[in-house]
């Protein structure tokens, strides 16, 4: 048996994906909705998986100064250097930035701040969620 917390965080992006034929190849934005699960086979000695108020603190505030309104481009995006002479924030990451590369980033970042997260699930639009997680 074991129990998990989720929290959700709520942010703005942009991207776009190379090679794609589709209409995602355009630059076009998105509400996203994260989910954060962390996990465990025990509770604390407050009773607790994990105080929500750490996922905040760890993962909602970097979402929010690094993610939230920015472009996540590809690192071989052509656009990248215009973005950067025009002052534009954006977040690069290896491979297009699909739903599944942006909840894997987001997975990776919340274990380094030592969470013991299960997954991350990304809700690209009402419809459409991709998850990243054990």
């Amino acid at each position: 048996m074991s129990y998990s917390v989720t929290r959700l965080i709520g942010f703005c992006y942009g991207h776009r994906l190379l090679n794609y034929a589709g209409k995602c190849r355009f630059l076009h934005g998105h509400n996203g909705l994260i989910e954060v699960r962390v996990k465990s086979g025990r509770l604390d000695r407050l009773g607790m998986v994990v105080d929500f108020g750490d996922i905040k603190e760890k993962v909602q505030r970097w979402v929010d100064a690094e993610l939230d309104h920015r472009m996540i481009l590809n690192e071989k995006d052509p656009l990248i250097p215009e973005f950067r002479r025009r002052g534009e924030p954006f977040v690069t990451l290896k491979g297009n930035p699909t739903a599944e590369n942006i909840a894997r980033h987001i997975f990776r970042y919340a274990r380094s701040q030592k969470l013991a997260v299960a997954s991350v699930r990304l809700w690209e639009t009402p419809n459409s969620i991709a998850e990243y997680g054990e």
